[in-house]
């Protein structure tokens, strides 16, 4: 006999789940306990929020489920930010709520929300863990949240089904995920022919590469073929960005020039295109036809033309596709990278002050090449993603899909959690990181040396740059005052104040040598965005 807590573990050891990331409270107890001594391993975190972002960067990087643990009401309702990230950004993992004993059912007691109808939004299942049923519900779970579009799962679990015992054993407990349809052949060949006809063929890729397993033969298809591509901001790390004719990121800073380096294209194949990132309709024109290759259809407008779409397994696609022969478009080579130049240059022009773009190439020459960069959502976020050169998938963590201030410092925790022997950056603005700042704590307390770059600006800068462009006051984007006078350290990590290029390198340097977590305040001049974004 053992009590369900128990068995929800073994059922998280059995699908090779490492970490629960959560925080304590008297009716989730016993789950904790159960969790003492087990393959899995609690870690505490200062904010519920950050449990379930943490969750969620642990499935991004390792494949394997990650899983948040709250306690009811308040607890839970935090936790739900970290958990819509996951629903948005298409993250399986497991959140697990606790709950009044079920003799409190349908009563007023304090703290007593309905978790299910809280979560349902937010989730692809939410449903609540009941005796003698724990196994089958897990494995529902599991295949439900790595199903596509994958996603998180919620569990409800009652204090005293937690706590009680059982003899529900194991049976066939394997669970996996619902294998993708195979594609349509009709569509393969209907998409071949009008890549062939093309003559200005232009590559979208979008997040969906980054769990399909196919960037070899992607980078395979744009090598053999010389085509241009656009990413958007979740998919950077799938190519290739100093070989690869790479045009841009959509969306992101001067998209103006590259939508103007893109204008001659007919013929846009998107591959692995979520538009949660960055919608069809806000980048493409209508008088070009999409192929849309994807694992779900198109989320379009009816007025635009697609007049192919393959759905099934992305790999299986561009294995097929590489049979076709070298293309014989008509994309002008050197105007392709005059116009990456021009794009690079334009966000690189000096300028009196400390400028974002220079801490951003000075990170880029400190960070070995399997460094990981964490970005929080912010002004900074823009520049980012056209300067910064990601190498491989999985270098290169972002919200984008849910679009989360407070992401970077517990993304970075748990990225350094999963790679330890990789130096992991996270690069935050100072309004993100007010919002999660206790989380240092945790990187404290667990020893884990990330260096976490605060892009000190005074200002909730991309809101700022939106209300001048809008003739509007400037009210409410103001963070210091000016009597600001900054720490020495953060909860025990190590703060150094760099105001210019050289202070800032040295900082970097030593972060990234040290054996603890290290915060550099760049106080930069934020003027640069009123050009860029």
């Amino acid at each position: 006999m053992r009590t369900n807590s128990e068995i929800v573990v073994d059922a998280l050891e059995r699908i090779g789940t490492q970490y629960v990331f959560g925080y304590p409270g008297g009716q989730n107890a016993r789950f904790i306990e159960a969790l003492h001594g087990s393959k899995v391993k609690f870690v505490l975190v200062t904010h519920e929020a950050c449990a379930s972002f943490m969750a969620d960067v642990y499935s991004r990087l390792t494949g394997r489920m990650g899983a948040c643990l709250s306690t009811l009401g308040p607890g839970a309702t935090n936790m739900t930010t970290g958990v819509g990230n996951a629903y948005l950004d298409r993250v399986p993992l497991l959140a697990l709520t606790a709950k009044m004993g079920s003799i409190w059912n349908n009563r007023t007691v304090q703290m007593q929300i309905d978790h299910r109808q809280l979560y349902a939004p937010l989730t692809k299942w939410s449903t609540e863990l009941v005796p003698g049923k724990i196994y089958p519900t897990m494995k529902k779970a599991v295949e439900v949240a790595l199903s596509e579009q994958p996603g998180p799962v919620h569990l409800d679990f009652p204090e005293d089904v937690a706590e009680e015992l059982s003899d529900e054993t194991c049976r066939d407990f394997r669970p996996s995920a619902k294998p993708i349809a195979p594609f349509d052949q009709a569509s393969l060949r209907k998409a071949e022919d009008l890549i062939k006809k093309a003559r200005f063929p232009l590559v979208a890729v979008g997040l969906t590469m980054n769990r399909a397993g196919a960037t070899r033969e992607l980078r395979e298809f744009i090598s053999k073929h010389r085509l241009p591509v656009v990413c958007t901001l979740m998919a950077k790390g799938q190519i290739d960005e100093q070989t690869a004719p790479f045009v841009g990121v959509l969306g992101r800073a001067r998209r103006d020039i590259v939508a103007e380096c893109c204008q001659p294209v007919d013929l846009i194949i998107a591959i692995g295109y979520d538009p949660v990132e960055f919608n069809y309709e806000d980048w493409l024109r209508k008088d070009v036809p999409l192929i849309h290759i994807d694992t779900v259809p198109a989320d379009i407008a009816p007025n635009y033309s697609v007049p192919c779409q393959i759905i099934g397994n992305i790999q299986a696609v561009l294995k097929r596709l590489l049979k076709i022969s070298p293309l014989e478009h008509k994309w002008d080579w050197t105007a392709l990278k005059e116009g990456r130049k021009r794009l690079l240059e334009a966000l690189t022009q000096r300028r009196p002050g400390f400028s974002p773009h220079q801490t951003l190439i000075s990170m880029r020459k400190a960070l070995p090449a399997d460094g990981i960069l964490v970005s929080d959502v912010g002004a900074h976020t823009h520049i980012i993603g056209q300067l910064w050169d990601t190498k491989e998938p999985g270098n290169f963590l972002v919200s984008n899909g849910w679009s989360s201030m407070g992401f970077g410092i517990p993304a970075a925790i748990a990225a350094k959690l999963v790679h330890p022997d990789r130096p992991v950056l996270a690069c935050l603005g100072d309004g993100g990181f007010l919002m999660m700042v206790g989380e240092i704590n945790t990187a404290v307390r667990l020893g884990l040396p990330v260096v976490f770059v605060v892009f000190r600006d005074r200002y909730l800068s991309l809101i700022r740059v939106k209300q001048v462009r809008k003739g509007y006051h400037q009210d409410g984007v103001e963070l210091f005052g000016p009597n600001y006078t900054p720490s020495d350290n953060f909860f025990g990590a190590k703060v150094i104040v760099a105001e210019d290029e050289p202070a800032f390198r040295d900082a970097l340097d030593f972060g990234l040598r040290g054996a603890a977590p290290l915060i550099i305040e760049a106080v930069i001049d934020p003027s640069e965005y009123d050009h860029i974004i």
